[in-house]
């Protein structure tokens, strides 16, 4: 804590949970292995997934100017997929995409049992016009004809989480396989446009079962602490997380603020929320 300083880490309490360990074992399912000629792992694991709600803002966007918002929403998302596990729409649509498989091979009489969330149509105008395209080089170009403007703020923490979101930090991905984590990590951020939407049922059926097996971390760095190269690789590695996510969740708070100036403006208890 002393590192990521006190502010930094009141700003993530807040909004996600994450934990940090340096060990030199590394434990899946209380099994542990001690890491060999004396490494250490530094790891962060989530155990509590943060809460976007990105509608209000992409609407704001595209009043401001058409396309603002579709460029904002997708720049933001191709920033978060370099560098954390999320939960958005794809994932609810290849969630949907499952739902149908099942039911296709039900009898016809269990069919009527499924009900399918229809994530497509309840995403925004914009974004339904642009799931082919995504993030395109005229987005950047919307973006900064627009940093001065009156979202600008936003704008701005969008681009440096995208200068963060660049910098490549090589984690230790071979000794993370070599663990046969049951899954993914756990989501970081869950993504939706409205509260209850499509994406957020989704998320919410599916993290029912998220936290039943063993999942990799987040973060995972081995290195040797009488390598200096090593610990310095291993220190930007955590650096970039925890200023990424610095930037994320300032962005969250202010798109909350924006939104319910003088009112309560959270979620509630999100799925993975745990003790």
């Amino acid at each position: 804590m002393s590192g990521i300083g006190a502010q930094r880490g009141e700003l993530l309490q807040r909004n996600v949970e994450y934990h940090l360990q340096v060990s030199d074992v590394l434990e899946r399912d209380g099994d542990g292995s001690t890491l060999s000629n004396g490494q250490l792992a530094v790891t962060i694991e989530c155990g509590g997934s943060g809460y976007l709600k990105i509608g209000p803002a992409v609407d704001a966007l595209e009043k401001e100017a058409e396309g603002l918002g579709a460029a904002f929403y997708w720049t933001l998302i191709h920033a978060l997929y370099r560098v954390m596990r999320i939960y958005d729409h794809d994932d609810a649509l290849r969630y949907e995409e499952m739902l149908i498989e099942c039911a296709n091979e039900e009898d016809e009489e269990n069919r009527n049992q499924y009900e399918f969330p229809e994530v497509e149509k309840a995403l925004p105008a914009c974004i339904q016009k642009t799931l082919k395209e995504k993030w395109r080089i005229e987005d950047r170009r919307l973006l900064r004809a627009h940093g001065k403007g009156p979202y600008g703020a936003w704008i701005d923490h969008l681009r440096k989480m995208q200068r963060l979101s660049r910098l490549r930090v090589e984690q230790s991905q071979q000794l993370l396989e070599d663990r046969y984590y049951d899954g993914p990590p756990l989501p970081s951020l869950l993504v939706a446009f409205k509260d209850g939407d499509a994406i957020t049922a989704c998320f919410d059926e599916e993290g029912q079962h998220m936290l039943e097996g063993s999942s990799e971390p987040t973060i995972c760095v081995v290195f040797s602490p009488k390598n200096a190269d090593e610990v310095k690789h291993a220190m930007r590695v955590i650096e970039r997380f925890v200023a990424f996510n610095t930037k994320l969740f300032a962005l969250v708070e202010e798109l909350q603020e924006k939104e319910h100036a003088g009112s309560d403006s959270h979620r509630g208890e999100p799925s993975l929320r745990v003790a």
